[in-house]
């Protein structure tokens, strides 16, 4: 609990400290019931921010996803970095 306590001081910073596009290649895992229950976060809105390079939806897995289902996560970090040049 207390990291989520921390971070809303954190967060508040971040958002004064950014100010465009981060154009560093970027991954994005949607996992089921990670954000809403009816559907997935618009790719477009990442997209906004982030230079979206791949965007997998996963077939399962929660907000803890990397010890729900690590082989999954680690399958797609894997195809994330085997793919860059």
């Amino acid at each position: 609990m207390r990291d989520y306590y921390d971070n809303r001081k954190a967060q508040a910073e971040l958002r004064a400290a950014l100010t465009g596009r981060v154009t560093v290649p970027t991954a994005i895992a949607v996992f089921p019931h990670m954000f809403v229950r009816e559907g997935d976060p618009p790719r477009e809105w990442a997209e906004r921010l982030y230079n979206v390079q791949q965007w997998t939806r996963m077939p399962r897995g929660g907000h803890f996803a990397p010890a729900e289902e690590p082989d999954l996560v680690a399958r797609d970090i894997a195809r994330f970095f085997g793919g860059l040049h």
